[in-house]
């Protein structure tokens, strides 16, 4: 006799998930579900598909092994219901119950979707992370500006993690400032760390051909860890053999090098693999012993206790609604490039080939190309945060429409970010090698040849002075405008315009 269903999602893979420990072995089942409506509310990344569900198959076993009575449905069984919900319905049904426990999805319309079941379901927080929803919404609480770095130091502080005697390690809170050097090609540079499929992930490789063949993106080869110990593996690796360059490298490109000395940790850790203690106390260790500069340290802890953190709350304080924000009126449509159609603009063409290959990019290649361009061309936030949601193996709602909808579009009109992460091409320019061999010339500022991102940054700044002009960070720019003659301004205002134009008529840009 089962007396109560304990419901386990394909991004909640830790063994002491809130909903585990309140279980019992002895009279609960495990319910677990690869169900359609998850694999297509937006066209996903096959090999984000094929990582989901081949780490729950394998969580499952763990499962079991430790114990637990585990119901799993695979994608194609008979009778298998297309929604989590209806899986639930269905189980409690054959074993008798209505009563289900859960942790709190990372998603809205997954918590919705629970609330509005015929069942009845207790939502556990999801306390695999530093800050509770209630202490983030507690600092939150009468601050005028939600600015990361604050909520940092007060992460910083509660974990201990690079303090010393109650002050930041080394004198400094933030080392940014250390780490936007331009990389050099390393052929002997190590890469993260590659699994091989066996058994269990074949099979699943199969089948996400089978069914999700068509959508955008290379399945094969497929390298993730899918386990807890390949993740625990991944994750030393990177602190021995990458993780002192991390620091001094984060925000570079380069063409032959997708991952330079990025960890991509980020699909196992936002999936329940890895937790931010386990990843932020190996780090410290490499740097505890003199194996790796504060920078490298500190740039990394920074970006799993401070903005990793800071976006969950965010997203969960702003509401459902958080992901239609506008702020801008952007509304021309997604171009087919970040489809994979061709494009003359080489960072681009760079970032969204790395991307259609490997479901992964890193944050500059996502911030300063994919996203800026978007928010220079003005395209419609929600296309763009669908785009992201889609395309990337660590994307799940609550880490990815902060980022996208606030940081990167500007869409939540500052509540992220004090100004818009805008440039022209002179900033790909520096940190990278992708415009050395580009049909466009960013030193060329107006003109056929002028790099686009120098048009539409300019004309962006243009179109929006009337929100921006009286930004004070933003003062010395529109100064520099205001210095160029009117021709200049009519060339570049005419060749953005031109820009534009190619896009609406789907146009090779």
């Amino acid at each position: 006799m089962v007396s109560r269903l304990v419901l386990v999602l394909g991004d909640q893979l830790s063994h002491d998930l809130s909903a585990l420990r309140a279980g019992d072995r002895a009279r609960d089942l495990v319910v677990m579900a690869e169900v359609m409506d998850e694999g297509s509310y937006v066209p996903h990344h096959p090999k984000k598909i094929a990582l989901v569900l081949s780490a729950m198959r394998h969580f499952a076993d763990e499962l079991r092994a430790d114990g637990w009575q585990v119901a799993y449905t695979r994608l194609d069984d008979a009778g298998a219901s297309r929604s989590i919900v209806g899986e639930l319905m269905r189980r409690g049904e054959a074993h008798g119950t209505s009563e289900v426990i859960a942790t709190q999805p990372g998603e809205w319309r997954l918590i919705e979707a629970l609330e509005a079941a015929p069942l009845t379901v207790t939502q556990l927080p999801d306390d695999r992370f530093i800050c509770s929803l209630e202490e983030f919404d507690a600092w939150a609480e009468g601050r005028r500006e939600l600015r990361m770095e604050y909520f940092y130091r007060e992460m910083r502080r509660k974990t201990g993690f690079l303090m010393e005697d109650g002050k930041p390690a080394a004198g400094k809170w933030n080392f940014d400032h250390d780490n936007r050097k331009p990389a050099r090609v390393d052929m002997l540079r190590a890469r993260p760390m590659r699994f091989a499929p066996d058994a269990i992930t074949k099979e699943v490789l199969d089948l996400v051909a089978d069914r999700f063949g068509g959508n955008f993106g290379d399945l094969r080869p497929f390298w993730f860890g899918v386990t807890a110990a390949q993740a625990k593996r991944a994750l030393d690796h990177f602190a021995r053999e990458l993780l002192a360059g991390f620091g001094d490298y984060q925000d570079a490109m380069l063409a032959g090098d997708r991952f330079l000395h990025h960890s991509v940790l980020s699909p196992y850790l936002n999936i329940g693999l890895l937790t931010p203690w386990e990843i932020c106390t190996r780090v410290v260790e490499e740097w505890t012993a003199g194996r790796v500069p504060i920078n490298a340290a500190e740039g990394y802890v920074r970006q799993v206790i401070g903005w990793r953190e800071y976006m969950r709350g965010l997203y969960f304080r702003e509401g459902p609604g958080y992901v239609r924000r506008n702020a801008l009126g952007h509304g021309r449509a997604l171009p087919a490039m970040y489809w994979g159609a061709p494009t003359k603009m080489n960072c681009v063409s760079q970032a969204i080939e790395q991307t259609q290959k490997e479901s992964y990019a890193h944050h500059i290649q996502r911030l300063m190309v994919t996203g800026n361009f978007a928010l220079l061309a003005g395209i419609d936030p929600a296309e763009v945060h669908e785009w992201y949601l889609s395309v990337y193996a660590d994307a799940f709602e609550w880490v990815e429409a902060p980022n996208v909808i606030g940081m990167s579009q500007f869409a939540d009109g500052g509540i992220v970010a004090s100004k818009p992460y805008v440039s022209s091409g002179n900033y790909i320019a520096k940190m990278s090698d992708y415009c050395a061999s580009c049909a466009y010339s960013v030193k060329a500022k107006t003109g056929d040849l002028a790099c686009p991102f120098n048009l539409l940054y300019w004309d962006f700044l243009v179109r929006h002075r009337d929100r921006f002009g009286r930004n004070p960070r933003m003062g010395p720019i529109y100064r520099t405008w205001d210095r160029m003659d009117a021709e200049r301004h009519h060339a570049v205002r005419d060749g953005a315009a031109a820009v534009l134009a190619r896009l609406d008529a789907g146009d090779e840009v």
